[in-house]
């Protein structure tokens, strides 16, 4: 009896979870060398010929060309890790491939796979109850966040500005738009710009958009403006039929011209008479109404975007309006100034002050599209970072400190567990030295060596991690150094490793159709 179709292929048993775990073991060892301030970048070539380079674990996995559904779950835990927290994308990957290594090593030995996902499991739960013990006990304030900053953005590309003077950015950026409520993660922009080296990033209290003025006599800045927000055309309506009109005389086509003109100069009056300095229309806008405009002194963008205009709106204060006779004052928003600047063949608007500086907006600039590229993703994963650590209020020792330190509770608690679900507990800590250990690789120490060091020092002075200094790499407290990561990271990084790993382990038959 044929249950399936001829051209479909099944794999079963070992064989399939074979499959699955050297699948998903590829691609962690293909993020494994870009952990730590020493990873090292991964040229990515598409059949495009553009080329990233980076050593963000979600961006290398999310551009490599990847096919097997076992590799693909290692990439959505990237995926989902990138956008929980933002960072420690390459160390939950990394995490989820030994994880795999260890499981399949259980298997060659008979440890069923329902025994190891029990114990993966159960070990899980023993790591988040030590994140929790790592848990620094002074408050959050500023300098904890720029050391949070900083130990995120620490080893990637930042072009000539240092993870430092960087941080300061980030954490400027995000206590603007921190209350009571937690902090307003939207209400912070990324805009990156080439045409000058890093050092002119600056942090806009306000937002940036891709907008030239409609005719070139308008205004270049504008301050203490009043904005108005259209999705209205201005420009000459036409109907929704195919119509002809025979005009028969030179006194016909005048009328008509006048009438056309009448009817945008009424477009150009109202906005004037509404008190509107500045206008963001979604719409296209005649020239001749740019030209009314521009004279009365008025600055419009025309053919915005629509995001960019919600943007604008949520800034401002400003209400859209969609008929010109609706137009008040009513709907209008605020902000301090409102300019262009030209970069090389680029003019951009800047929105600033006034009610659009409850956003900023954080201005990359960059000599070339790769640095930019790789210094947003950086300076992004370090404002997430930042929002997340402000919010949660914990942070933990970073440097492998607390990897150490969640490894030696489960070892301690897998004493007490019976049966063959011990062996899958303490493998589970074995997966997560993996970090210290691809840490000590990183920066040329031998793993083993230093593993062992970490150990003992964690042992005798309760908290240990691998600090790089220049070309000295030294064991020590990372808390000393400034060297922290939030406790979210760490703890999402555990979650979403074991449920990847336990889901792919738990696959013995694969079934594919052609």
């Amino acid at each position: 009896m044929f249950i399936l179709s001829e051209d479909s292929q099944r794999t079963e048993g070992r064989d399939a979870q074979s499959s699955n775990i050297m699948a998903g073991k590829a691609v962690a060892e293909a993020v494994r060398t870009t952990l730590g301030p020493r990873g090292m970048d991964k040229m990515l070539v598409d059949s495009s010929g553009e080329v990233v380079i980076t050593n963000d674990g979600a961006t290398i996995l999310n551009e490599m060309d990847i096919e097997h559904p076992a590799a693909q779950m290692i990439v959505e835990v990237a995926d989902t890790q990138e956008e929980e927290v933002g960072d420690g994308t390459t160390t939950a990957a990394v995490i989820a491939g030994n994880l795999l290594a260890e499981a399949e090593d259980l298997l060659d030995q008979d440890v069923h796979a329902t025994t190891i996902v029990e114990g993966y499991h159960e070990a899980a739960r023993i790591a988040l109850e030590a994140i929790d013990e790592q848990v620094l006990e002074a408050d959050v304030d500023e300098e904890l966040l720029r050391q949070v900053a900083e130990s995120s953005m620490t080893g990637k590309g930042t072009g000539g500005l240092t993870p430092a003077q960087l941080a300061e950015t980030v954490v400027r950026a995000i206590d603007h738009v921190a209350d009571d409520d937690g902090v307003r993660r939207d209400d912070v922009s990324l805009y990156t710009q080439i045409g000058a080296s890093t050092s002119a990033t600056d942090l806009i209290e306000g937002i940036v958009i891709d907008e030239e003025p409609a005719h070139e006599a308008m205004p270049s800045t504008v301050e203490d403006a009043d904005i108005a927000i259209l999705d209205v055309a201005l420009e000459v309506r036409t109907g929704e039929i195919d119509a002809e009109y025979s005009i028969d005389s030179i006194d016909q086509l005048n009328a008509a011209l006048d009438h056309e003109e009448q009817e945008l100069r009424g477009y150009a009056e109202e906005i004037v008479d509404s008190g509107a300095d500045v206008v963001f229309t979604t719409a296209d806008v005649d020239d001749r109404v740019a030209s009314f405009l521009a004279n009365e002194g008025v600055l419009v963008f025309a053919d915005l975007k629509k995001k960019d205009a919600r943007k604008i709106a949520s800034a401002t204060g400003a209400k859209r309006v969609g008929a010109l006779a609706d137009l008040t004052a009513d709907d209008f928003g605020h902000a301090d100034r409102v300019r262009t600047d030209t970069f090389g063949d680029d003019e951009l608007a800047f929105v600033e002050g006034g009610a659009a500086a409850e956003a900023v907006t954080v201005f990359v600039r960059g000599g070339t599209d790769h640095v930019v590229d790789e210094l947003e993703r950086a300076v992004g994963d370090a404002l997430d970072v930042v929002a997340t650590a402000r919010d949660s209020g914990e942070v933990v020792p970073g440097a492998g400190a607390s990897e150490i330190a969640i490894a030696d509770k489960i070892r301690a608690e897998a004493a007490g567990i019976e049966g063959r679900k011990q062996l899958a507990v303490t493998a589970f800590a074995d997966a997560i030295d993996v970090v210290p250990r691809t840490l000590a690789a990183n920066t040329g120490r031998d793993p083993i060596d230093a593993l062992v060091d970490l150990r003992a020092a964690h042992e005798a002075e309760g908290r240990a991690g691998l600090i790089t200094d220049g070309e000295t790499v030294t064991i020590d407290d990372p808390v000393d150094f400034g060297v922290v990561d939030p406790a979210d990271v760490k703890r999402e990084a555990i979650e979403s490793a074991a449920e990847a790993a336990t889901m792919i382990a738990r696959i013995d038959d694969v079934i594919a159709a052609e």
